[in-house]
């Protein structure tokens, strides 16, 4: 990668260093935060430039605002909470920029750290305004992007900014995002097996077909797999199913066959009568799901098959659960894959989001080689996209 990481930097005492984090993190109606992993991801980073005596500026974004200033949202918690991390306090400031602002900045020393209010605050963040991005700046004469979750978007304190400071880095979690990556798709020790699910194909069609071409095994599992079943003319009742993806997902698994790649779908699933956690439920094989039911996850057999291809893998990445994991009844198969992944040998990489709290429920977080933060950006990674705030720090 042509990319300078923060510990490449020399002379970081007394200089303002930018510091886009990602610190969205799932608070409860009271404002407490439930979740800190995105948190926690940031202080090597933080910690590293603080031990250099630099003078630190945090931004990140939190939720969903809309370009209004909404209590809601504020960054303070987050802040509490990094300071509490840390062990030192995190300045909050009362809002993105502004002379009040500024002589804040101002009047940090070397080895202090100011938070900025939430950068959704105002439009100009996601309209990638260079405008705002010059707001924001307050003299920073480095910027430190450690926010892979959110690179796969042109955002004014992802790109935009990096144009109006000389120089830019990678914090030490973008370094781990992007190392792991390429350690896994660009020169992989092989087999190479893909695990995707979630609900829709439609999310993940690129990533597919991406990666037919790259990898020795797929296995399909979740609401997305049922699209598949229906095009082999398994008969699959209220599942979940992408009618228009039909012909897509037969060539998919066509494509997978010509490059000689493994392609597993379930043999089994759990169905429900409906879509609840207290629904009459029971395990059947894919050619018996009931008209009138729908499948939640896939079921034991699958779990059995799915682990059997994962025994001999080097290298494995997992997006997306194997059903709704969120509801008990239908949790099985996700944690059985996610022990199975947990107890290979391989490298291990779990793609952000749910797959990400799939794994830590499971209690096997402790077990795979490295859980990224980023489900969008990692899907798009997985695409063969280039990421906007990555390209930007390639200088």
């Amino acid at each position: 990668m042509a990319i300078t990481c923060v510990d490449q930097l020399t002379g970081l005492e007394g200089k303002k260093v930018f510091v886009r984090v990602d610190f969205n993190v799932p608070q409860d109606e009271n404002g407490n935060i439930t979740e800190d992993t995105r948190i926690v991801a940031g202080l090597p980073t933080i910690r590293y430039l603080l031990e250099k005596r630099a003078k630190v500026l945090l931004a990140s974004h939190l939720g969903r605002p809309k370009g209004e200033r909404k209590p809601k949202y504020s960054m303070a918690p987050a802040t509490a909470r990094l300071s509490e991390l840390l062990g030192v306090e995190v300045l909050q400031a009362p809002d993105c920029f502004g002379p009040e602002v500024s002589a804040i900045v101002e009047g940090i020393k070397p080895g202090e750290a100011v938070m900025l209010e939430n950068v959704r605050f105002y439009p100009g963040e996601e309209k990638n305004d260079p405008d705002f991005a010059a707001k924001l700046v307050n003299g920073s004469e480095i910027y430190v992007n450690d926010a892979f979750s959110v690179s796969h978007r042109a955002h004014a304190t992802v790109e935009a900014i990096t144009r109006l400071i000389p120089v830019v880095a990678a914090g030490f979690q973008m370094r781990d995002e992007l190392t792991y990556f390429e350690r896994a798709m660009k020169n992989p020790v092989r087999p190479l097996v893909a695990i995707l699910g979630g609900a829709k194909v439609s999310g993940k069609l690129e990533v597919l077909e991406q990666l037919v071409k790259r990898v020795d095994k797929v296995l399909i599992g979740g609401g997305m797999a049922f699209t598949f079943l229906k095009a082999l003319g398994c008969k699959v009742g209220k599942s979940l199913v992408e009618d228009e993806l039909l012909q897509t997902a037969e060539n998919i698994m066509k494509k997978a066959q010509e490059s000689g790649v493994r392609f597993y779908i379930p043999v089994d699933c759990v169905v429900a009568d409906s879509f609840n956690a207290s629904a009459t439920s029971f395990a059947t094989p894919v050619q018996e799901i009931p008209e009138g039911w729908m499948a939640l996850d896939i079921g034991p057999a699958t779990a059995t098959l799915f682990a059997e291809a994962l025994r001999d893998a080097k290298t494995v990445i997992w997006n997306g659960p194997m059903g709704v994991f969120e509801m008990d009844p239908f949790s099985r198969g996700t944690y059985a894959v996610a022990e199975a992944v947990g107890n290979s040998f391989a490298t291990t990489i779990i793609g952000g989001g749910d797959t990400d709290a799939a794994v830590r429920k499971a209690g096997v977080d402790g077990k795979v080689s490295y859980i990224s933060t980023g489900g969008g950006a990692f899907l798009e990674l997985l695409e063969g996209k280039v990421l906007p705030g990555v390209k930007a720090l390639e200088r």
